[in-house]
């Protein structure tokens, strides 16, 4: 690496809604809020990690990255699959722009959906979740994936490959939102696994002076008390559906149950639009029902 360049370190701070920056005390963060450049965004549509992570290593939109949930409807099959599949991403990655750069890339992530997505163009790639022999030989053995410790442990590996490799020019770091789908910012658990994090990404920066830190979260949390089987719905009004899709779809079931604010239905007959339109908007807490176009031009699907 050039001494020109600076090394870049991302960390992918999933689910860290904007509630809990504003609740609980993260001196660091507020420093580099304070210090650098700092504004709240929307996330992208729909609001889950595999779209809006994609979105944050391509810098693109749905429409031109190619990842549109984190499961897929596959109409050959009748069968919902997971978008997980670098193949499917069709937008250059900030990883294999670096590479094409020369710069040699590290990816951490809690998650091992994310190294399924990012392999391609890293040196280094680790998935906490599911880690391999020489992960394991020579950083441990990390925590549970439900749990907020597997944080801890991917920002450790964060701090010693900073010291240890230098040649790495950026490191993408992926956390788990299960934290955050298991305690509010009110809660004692929140608090000390932000203030933990904060501590152990002030030891990083400090470690890597000379580094570019960036922080950004992929989505919020919207506490629900309600949820809908759209299909049983439809099914219950003499409506068969060809397929129902939850976008949350992924394998963290333990976060979420796959349940998401949206839903995506495919009828098998359009004589049938209009009166499930009605069926559907007639539910509780249904704000919203968008045909495919109207959808994917306002949110760039």
């Amino acid at each position: 690496m050039s001494k020109k360049q600076q090394r870049i370190i991302i960390g992918m701070m999933d689910g860290l809604d904007m509630e809990y920056l504003e609740t609980i005390e993260m001196p660091f963060f507020q420093k580099m809020i304070n210090d650098g450049l700092f504004t709240e965004v929307s996330g992208v549509f729909p609001s889950v990690t595999n779209v809006n992570n994609v979105s944050i290593a391509c810098g693109a939109w749905p429409k031109d990255h190619g990842i549109s949930a984190n499961s897929y409807y596959d109409k050959k099959t009748g069968k919902p699959e997971y978008m997980n599949s670098a193949d499917l991403i069709a937008s250059p990655t900030i990883f294999a722009k670096a590479k094409k750069q020369g710069i040699k890339s590290a990816l951490l992530t809690s998650k091992k959906k994310t190294l399924e997505l990012f392999h391609a163009d890293v040196e280094i790639g680790i998935a906490a979740e599911a880690p391999d022999d020489q992960t394991l030989a020579k950083y441990g053995v990390p925590p549970d994936i439900y749990s907020r410790e597997i944080n801890y442990w991917l920002w450790n590996v964060a701090i010693q490959i900073l010291k240890d490799e230098p040649d790495i020019g950026l490191l993408y770091v992926h956390i788990t939102d299960y934290p955050m789908h298991a305690w509010g910012p009110e809660k004692d658990e929140s608090k000390e696994h932000l203030q933990i994090l904060d501590n152990l990404i002030e030891e990083a920066f400090k470690g890597a002076p000379d580094a570019a830190f960036l922080a950004t979260a992929d989505h919020g949390m919207n506490y629900k008390t309600r949820c809908w089987d759209i299909e049983k719905v439809l099914l219950e009004n003499d409506i068969k559906p060809e397929f129902v899709l939850s976008p949350e779809r992924d394998y963290y079931i333990v976060h979420h149950r796959n349940f998401t604010g949206c839903s995506w239905v495919w009828l098998q007959d359009a004589s049938d639009i209009k009166r499930a339109e009605e069926i559907i908007r007639s539910l509780a807490g249904v704000e919203e029902i968008l045909d495919r176009q109207t959808a994917a031009e306002r949110y760039h699907v």
